[in-house]
């Protein structure tokens, strides 16, 4: 429980650097006249020249922190296990090079949000998709278009001024509707069919180089949810000596590698999430309580079910990586006449259990969003999923609180 807690703590403060990041990012784009959506993937979308803090080489230095700081907490516990001849003491011991490394991570992105931050006149504060909307439009940056109040954004693609549309009952999904919700899904189960490679070879070379007799039961036959040490694929490095620190970055860069294509799919998450937040807000102008322009981030995001759903599995995800890919040692092994001074090779093991669970899990995860994205709104209303223009078009007149079709 210890390794999951770290990862909601990495999470939470990832989640606050990456507002921060993504208001500075909408902000730059709106002055290069770029924004088109009011939610981007803010390590994807890069603005112009290379020294901005939202440009192409600060954003892909951020993913490597982002990746990073989970990597960091997933290495950050190590196993002690103290060997008798009656039974075995597990402790579970805080390691230190993981936590330096987390810190300085998180530190850097701290730095580059507030570089971000401090670079650009910032447009507005608010996540809302209607202040950003009347923002870009008392700026003169965004005008409404004659004649489009009932197209929704499914209907970009009709040219010239549109012309008149009847309202349809029920609404185009998000994956028909945006052109990014399908490459998000379509990453994601890119990744899902990436982790069933990796646990078919996991199961592969445990049953090639470990499983070498019939007296060991199949994997399934002793699955278990936590690591209990019957199937492990591992490699030791050394805990003193010159070669310790080179083992330390082999070892801090494999598991990167393994968990980054897990830390960008779960960032390209967000925008499926924040997109029908933004369509869901947009639909209260039917609600008997209508549409209010201001929201609290906050509390936006502490009352929807999908951002709780997508911070709940950004961390169960990242823990059971972490238990596929941990750290164990016998550092003392107790006898009759005591304890004994030899000092163990630190063990670097991959559960194949906890691989096949990581599997099934963001098999879960991706068929999920999968139908988030296939749902279609009823009523009609036009649904705009965020997109700026679209909104400028349909919202003829401001006001703290609007319902649709009030006139």
């Amino acid at each position: 429980m210890l390794v999951l807690g770290l990862s909601l703590i990495v999470t939470l403060c990832t989640e606050f650097t990456g507002f921060v990041h993504g208001i500075s990012l909408h902000s730059t784009l709106a002055s290069e006249s770029r924004l088109r959506f009011n939610n981007n993937l803010r390590l994807l979308t890069a603005a112009r020249g290379w020294r901005n803090p939202n440009g192409t080489l600060l954003n892909g230095v951020m993913t490597v922190f982002l990746i990073l700081s989970y990597s960091s907490a997933s290495l950050a516990t190590i196993r002690i296990y103290f060997a008798s001849s009656d039974n075995v003491i597990v402790i579970l011991s805080i390691v230190g090079v993981p936590l330096l490394l987390l810190g300085i991570a998180l530190f850097l992105q701290v730095v580059i949000a507030m570089s971000g931050m401090r670079a650009v006149k910032i447009l507005t504060w608010s996540s809302s998709p209607f202040d950003v909307t009347a923002a870009l439009c008392h700026h003169a940056q965004l005008c409404p278009v004659p004649f489009r109040c009932m197209r929704d954004m499914s209907d970009l693609h009709v040219g010239g001024l549109g012309g008149s549309a009847k309202p349809s009952e029920t609404q185009p999904s998000a994956w028909h509707a945006h052109r990014s919700i399908r490459k998000v899904i379509l990453s994601l189960w890119g990744l899902v069919v990436a982790y069933a490679v990796l646990a078919a070879l996991a199961i592969l070379i445990w049953c090639i180089t470990i499983r070498k007799n019939e007296e060991f039961p199949a994997t399934w036959e002793f699955w278990s949810f936590f690591p209990n040490g019957n199937s492990m694929i591992q490699w030791s490095m050394p805990l003193d000596g010159g070669a310790a620190v080179q083992w330390w970055i082999l070892s801090i860069v494999i598991v990167a590698l393994a968990q980054g294509p897990l830390t960008l799919g779960l960032h390209c998450s967000e925008l499926v999430v924040n997109v029908i937040r933004d369509e869901r807000q947009w639909r209260h102008a039917t609600g008997r309580k209508g549409l209010k322009m201001t929201t609290n981030p906050l509390k936006s995001f502490a009352t929807d079910p999908l951002c709780l759903v997508l911070f709940v599995a950004k961390s169960v995800l990242h823990w059971i990586f972490g238990l596929s890919f941990f750290l164990f040692c016998e550092p003392f092994i107790i006898s009759e006449s005591g304890m004994s001074d030899e000092l163990l090779p630190l063990q670097h093991p991959h559960t194949v259990e906890q691989i096949l669970n990581l599997f099934i899990a963001l098999f879960i995860f991706a068929c999920f969003f999968t139908l988030v994205a296939l749902h279609r709104p009823r009523g009609s209303q036009p649904a705009a999923y965020g997109h700026l223009q679209t909104l400028a078009n349909l919202i003829d007149e401001w006001s703290p609180v609007m319902w649709w079709g009030h006139k």
